[in-house]
């Protein structure tokens, strides 16, 4: 009996730690992580966005790996790893939104 309750204890308590899994699907809205993006013209890093744009997949190229729509100036390989993105919750009511200047980015870390 005892034996029996630390099993489900065990059971319960790995069940709340998993997170659950988002199911992407084509033309799904995301914004991209700027995590291992080199840029040319970098203020302070802490101050930058840590998403950048608004994007769509274009393919589901399987249950953790995505094909992006990224226009042609933007030179990051399009298919991506699930965790690079975040999917686009829309926006606040009253939100502000701010005209960016275009980003050039030299290159991604390796």
């Amino acid at each position: 009996m005892a034996l029996r309750k630390v099993q489900e204890d065990v059971k319960r308590q790995a069940d709340g730690e998993q997170q659950k899994v988002e199911n992407w699907k084509k033309d799904n809205k995301v914004i991209l992580s700027i995590k291992d993006l080199v840029f040319k013209e970098r203020p302070v890093k802490k101050l930058m966005e840590r998403y950048i744009e608004l994007y769509e997949i274009k393919e589901v190229v399987s249950r953790n790996i995505v094909k992006l729509k990224l226009p042609a100036p933007i030179r990051v390989y399009l298919v991506v790893n699930i965790s690079r993105i975040e999917k686009y919750r829309g926006l606040v009511r009253e939100q502000k939104i701010e005209e960016l200047k275009l980003v050039e980015v030299k290159k991604v870390k390796k």
